[in-house]
């Protein structure tokens, strides 16, 4: 049994930023992370494009304020989208003292990128890596601080709360106590206690058969928070990037920075023609949703199983310097951007809802906080505008962090908690049932809750999903806990929100759409 001050469960830009200004800021704290596979792995290290800041003269907070608010379709929270956008200046600053760095221009100053629904340049970015850049960034710091202990290859099964404990008194609202967690190497599953728990295991992009998503991205924590009976809300928010690159024999999908349409490059048909024209005066800097729908559109018209983006237009050398990545991948499957077109489609990209927390990132259970994609602040409403989402884990880890720092003298770890209960002994044989049982999960996710929805598709999927479930709870009670076998139930139970949270749904905004509800 672990007991620590501290429990960080994930390891991207939310996590690991909270690590650090925890232990920073009170080197008597301990502070553990725990990561299902390596620490380096998650969302962030995937993001392309960058962090939306207000840092330039022309700009403003107000324009970046407009922005948010028109893309989330008029259901953000406005004060909590003022005050994200209020305190990125700081934050950025803070990444940079950390030590991570972005581009300049040759005058010295911030090379900001503008990408789709943002009125100004306001991207900061390095290259076209830039959630990786953070991510090493944060992780050398980490390594520098002694009272940070990370946990790779540990896999958090679920939270402790009360029904954890030998008490009949269950109250009104729980309390977090730490985490069960299986230590991947070993098998051994273990309790680790703590003062705080902190849920920043990203997203749920997995839940769908064709994703940016790394496959780490299973929904975990918000699985367990629903489990812990955490508040779950605008779960049915599912953001598609619009042009992720078109290999369907690879997962998860290549992303195609909008940053690169924010240069200038052109979304045609296979014949050639621009079509954003006849969806929105923003051409191909519209926002995520209306771009995707178009495109989704587009291919439902022509039957064609892709459109394409088209740089030859664009500097070439430029092109090469601001996204390296994106040039030797498509150069690496035979597409020389300078003569091709780069075929692209849709993809599940990010989960705009979550488990719900207040402008501190506290949650419905006490000492429980959330941050990152796996919570919903009230931000990004029913769309998310580019680049918020690490400006987001970075704010609320902070205000987290404060929040945290107020009640901590004021908790007790608990003395012991019951050990897991591995009443289950059997080690599938097969490991085929449980990847066949993902598969078919999604491709219901996919065919039935995509882009375009309707009644009678999401009442089959609700139906289809409920049997899965009842199959794999049934392996579930009498196998050996496995990290896949987990992961499945944790989108099973992504799944059944994403559907009963669009069954609720009664109007179509920002990314939900159901051509029942016209």
């Amino acid at each position: 049994m672990i007991k620590t001050d501290i429990l960080v469960i994930g390891s991207g830009a939310a996590g690991l930023s909270f690590a650090l200004r925890v232990a920073q800021n009170d080197s008597s704290l301990r502070v553990t992370v725990a990561t299902k596979v390596d620490r380096s792995e998650s969302n962030t290290k995937y993001a392309q494009g960058g962090i939306a800041v207000v840092v330039d003269e022309c700009d403003s907070f107000e324009s970046h304020v407009q922005d948010t608010l028109t893309a989330g379709a008029g259901i953000c929270d406005e004060s909590i989208v003022r005050m994200v956008v209020e305190e990125a200046p700081e934050r950025l600053k803070e990444l940079v003292e950390w030590g991570a760095s972005f581009d300049i221009t040759h005058a010295g100053e911030l090379d900001l990128g503008k990408e789709g629904g943002h009125g100004k340049n306001r991207i900061v970015h390095h290259k076209d890596v830039t959630g990786l850049e953070i991510e090493q960034k944060l992780l050398i710091q980490i390594g520098k601080t002694r009272n940070i202990s990370i946990l790779d290859h540990h896999f958090a099964i679920d939270l402790i709360t009360e029904h954890h404990l030998e008490t009949e008194l269950v109250p009104d609202k729980r309390t977090c106590y730490g985490a069960y967690i299986l230590d991947v190497k070993s098998g051994e599953i273990e309790p680790i206690l703590s003062k705080i728990t902190m849920l920043a295991s990203g997203g749920l992009g997995q839940v769908y058969a064709h994703t940016t998503n790394p496959l780490v991205a299973t929904g975990d924590g918000i699985a367990m928070a629903y489990r812990a009976q955490a508040k779950i809300c605008e779960i049915e928010y599912i953001q598609f990037h619009p042009t992720a690159l078109y290999l369907p024999e690879e997962s998860p999908s290549f992303l195609i920075s909008e940053a690169v349409r924010g240069e200038g490059a052109h979304l045609i048909t296979k014949s050639g023609e621009r079509f954003m024209s006849k969806y929105d005066n923003r051409l191909e800097l519209a926002s995520r949703d209306i771009v995707a729908k178009a495109i989704d559109n587009e291919l439902k018209i022509s039957g064609d199983n892709c459109v394409y983006l088209d740089c030859k237009h664009l500097n070439i050398e430029d092109f090469k310097n601001h996204f390296p990545n994106i040039y030797e991948k498509c150069l690496s499957i035979g597409i020389n951007i300078e003569i091709n077109e780069i075929p692209v489609v849709p993809a599940v990209h990010y989960s705009c809802g979550g488990v719900a927390v207040d402008s501190n990132g506290q949650t419905s259970i006490t000492n429980l906080f959330s941050s990152g994609e796996c919570s919903r602040t009230g931000l990004h409403g029913a769309n998310r505008l580019a680049s918020n989402s690490l400006l987001e884990a970075l704010v609320y880890s902070n205000r987290s962090y404060l929040a945290a720092k107020q009640v901590l003298h004021t908790i007790e770890i608990l003395e012991s908690v019951s050990s897991w209960n591995e009443e289950g002994t059997i080690i599938p044989k097969e490991q085929v049932i449980i990847s066949h049982n993902k598969k078919e999960l999604q491709a219901i996710m996919s065919d039935y809750v995509g882009i375009a929805k309707s009644n009678d598709r999401l009442t089959r999927a609700h139906k289809r999903v409920f049997g899965l479930y009842q199959e794999v709870e049934e392996l579930y009670e009498k196998s050996k806990v496995s990290v896949q076998l987990c992961e499945l139930r944790n989108l099973i139970t992504a799944s059944h929100l994403i559907i009963t949270q669009s069954l609720k749904q009664e109007k179509n905004q920002g990314v939900f759409y159901n051509s029942d509800l016209v």
